[in-house]
């Protein structure tokens, strides 16, 4: 199976870096005075346009609340974020909700597929928001159901479909507005270890294709899949470019 990726051109104007991610000084901060918490405190972070990078922690470490901030779901309490070369806090609400369509695609534990919808129009939903003519999103969402093996599954429900289709729809969904950067939170902990291999295969030829990837999960045996391994503690970065195969080595350090 080849996932090739096309760049879509949006935006060129502004991508001047090879930065994807770019974070400086990034904080989160909840409640006040003795009740405040520092959900992330100074995070600097930068990955670069082509990396496969998982970000990991114990529960309450910030990597969560970090995805969130990256895909543009909520937005710091300080420090600045460019996106693509693009200064997102500068956005109001309907310039960052366009550009989450357009740069970004999604992949959750939950694949948060419509139950009405078939396999074939959950994928072309993004592309409704996107203003895209009708001929082109069926066109373009055949192609992505293909590309994650799904090409026989267009009208199924997801009720008719395995955990591991329905991520794959997920994923479908997620790259079939050609997004400069793919967000997976914990999408394989809903599935059994033979289906986790196989999203994974997905994940890396997509890749190898160009595509930017950044995963929060907390299984080891994941994160050696990617290339590089942020591991966050205490709202900051504890370990960065970490060697995947030295996470038994830290995991005691979270």
């Amino acid at each position: 199976m080849s996932i090739a990726l096309v760049d879509s051109g949006q935006d060129a104007a502004v991508t001047t870096q090879p930065l994807v991610i770019q974070l400086s000084g990034i904080a989160k901060i909840y409640g006040m005075g003795n009740t405040e918490v520092r959900a992330l405190d100074g995070v600097d972070l930068a990955v670069e346009r082509g990396e496969y990078c998982s970000i990991m922690g114990a529960s309450g470490s910030g990597k969560s609340t970090m995805m969130n901030v990256i895909g543009c779901l909520d937005r710091p309490t300080a420090g600045r974020y460019r996106l693509d070369g693009i200064d997102v806090a500068d956005l109001d609400e309907t310039a960052l909700a366009t550009v989450r369509n357009r740069k970004l695609g999604f992949v959750f534990q939950q694949f948060h597929l419509l139950p009405q919808l078939s396999a074939l129009e959950n994928v072309m939903l993004p592309m409704v928001y996107a203003g895209i003519p009708g001929g082109e999103r069926r066109k373009r969402a055949l192609v992505a159901l293909d590309r994650v093996g799904l090409s026989n599954r267009i009208n199924n429900r997801p009720s008719q479909l395995s955990g591991g289709q329905q991520q794959r729809v997920a994923i479908a969904r997620a790259i079939v507005n050609r997004p400069i950067l793919l967000l997976a939170d914990e999408p394989t902990g809903a599935l059994d270890t033979k289906t986790t291999q196989e999203v994974l295969d997905i994940f890396e030829e997509l890749n190898r294709g160009g595509m930017t990837v950044v995963m929060v999960t907390h299984e080891p045996e994941v994160a050696r899949r990617t290339n590089r391994v942020v591991w966050f503690r205490d709202g900051n970065v504890l370990h960065d470019r970490l060697d995947p195969h030295d996470l038994g080595q830290v995991a005691g350090l979270a």
